[in-house]
């Protein structure tokens, strides 16, 4: 009978780890996912215009920066480019959507959106203004366009009463999954941009730095934003350093409530598990009555006597972590390599469960489901001092 129910413990110890394994690596893997989709669009940081309100109509600053040189080799900051962004509105047919022209040029980096790419090819940046744009693919369906298809633009400006119009060619459609940003950006040539706002080709919207690790975008922020102030002229405009988690706090506070769900998961696995173990040690003892009788009647102490108890617990509870571990990479690698589980990208922004399966993941919830349930144990095994000796040795 004990043996069953020292089966079922461990099995449920397993079961328990598989699902905090999943439930760490299925987060932390969507919270990464997430993260980079909105950096791929909005930077990790942007220097802008200290008067540019949060609109995408910014004011400009000068392309030349004196804090430029030292900004692209500071220790943490891994890329820097240039952007300037225009509001505008394109029709094509009867279908009508407004769209931020994203402004970009040579230094622009298309490692997001080659990832995202569903058709198309680069834009040229190099030689003659390209009219060339790259659209989403919610975009295209929404107005039926098709690579190599051609639609206008409007454009106002504030002093001016007749719309401007322009007409670009779709030469890339990509597919984000993160709709509000998929829906509202379009990336173009950069001079389009400068020619719109009538600004010369010395003026941008500011500049986007992606840095090398998110958590410690503050901290660079700061070094950055030191940076920038101590590097201005007396007499030149004001700029600041806006951090993405500050420019959509809405998306980073949702991910971050994520971290609370994860806590939760642990803390009941944890406990079941603990329990499972309880039983199977207190039918473990009862079972080994006798045993423990004679033991004491020998001269054994209590508290070695509950060391035999705790060992033993120990080595179930490492088997049933042994099989816990086993089960859960395999389904995360399985997962992984194969996307086996589709999602809707409407509701989750990502097309297939996302894993993000670590090392020290792996051996942060194997120590702490290894200590929590030895520390419950504690406890049960007390009850080894109060069998006594003289009775329990007839115990049949």
């Amino acid at each position: 009978m004990s043996r069953r129910i020292v089966r079922l413990a461990v099995a449920g110890i397993s079961l328990g780890l598989v699902v905090m394994i999943l439930a760490v690596a299925i987060v932390t893997g969507f919270q990464r996912e997430v993260e980079s989709k909105v950096n791929g669009f909005a930077a990790h940081l942007q220097i802008v215009n200290y008067d540019s309100n949060q609109s995408y109509q910014t004011i400009p600053i000068e392309k030349d920066q004196p804090f430029l040189q030292d900004l692209k080799t500071m220790s943490g900051v891994a890329h820097v480019q240039q952007f300037a962004t225009k509001p505008g509105i394109i029709k094509a047919g009867d279908e009508i959507q407004g769209v931020i022209l994203k402004g970009v040029s040579t230094d622009f980096d298309w490692s997001f959106f080659e990832k995202s790419k569903v058709e198309g090819e680069v834009i040229s940046l190099d030689s003659a203004r390209s009219d060339q744009v790259w659209i989403s693919k919610q975009i295209s369906d929404l107005l039926k366009l098709k690579l190599g298809d051609k639609f206008r633009m409007y454009f106002l400006n504030e002093a001016e009463r007749v719309p401007r119009i322009r007409q670009f060619t779709v030469g890339g459609i990509f597919k984000s999954g993160l709709e509000e940003f998929d829906r509202m950006f379009v990336l173009v040539d950069l001079r389009h941009v400068q020619s719109l706002n009538n600004w010369t080709e010395d003026q941008v919207s500011g500049y986007e730095v992606f840095v090398d690790n998110l958590d410690e975008v503050e901290d660079i922020g700061s070094e950055v934003r030191t940076l920038v102030l101590e590097s201005l002229d007396v007499d030149a405009p004001m700029l600041r350093v806006v951090n993405v988690k500050e420019k959509y706090p809405y998306i980073f506070d949702w991910l971050n409530l994520l971290d609370m769900n994860v806590w939760i998961i642990l803390l009941l696995m944890v406990v079941v598990a603990g329990f499972n173990m309880i039983s199977g040690l207190l039918v473990i003892i009862l079972e080994r009555t006798r045993m423990i009788g004679i033991l004491k009647s020998m001269g054994a102490a209590n508290v070695n006597i509950r060391k035999i108890f705790l060992y033993l617990s120990a080595f179930l509870v490492g088997k049933g972590l042994l099989w816990g571990n086993l089960i859960g990479v395999v389904v995360c690698l399985l997962q992984y390599y194969f996307k086996i589980i589709h999602l809707d990208p409407a509701s989750y922004y990502v097309d297939t469960v996302p894993i993000n399966l670590l090392a020290t993941h792996l051996l942060l919830l194997n120590l702490g489901a290894l200590l929590v349930t030895l520390l419950m144990l504690l406890g049960p095994s007390y009850l080894v001092g109060r069998i006594s000796p003289e009775k329990t040795i007839r115990f049949d």
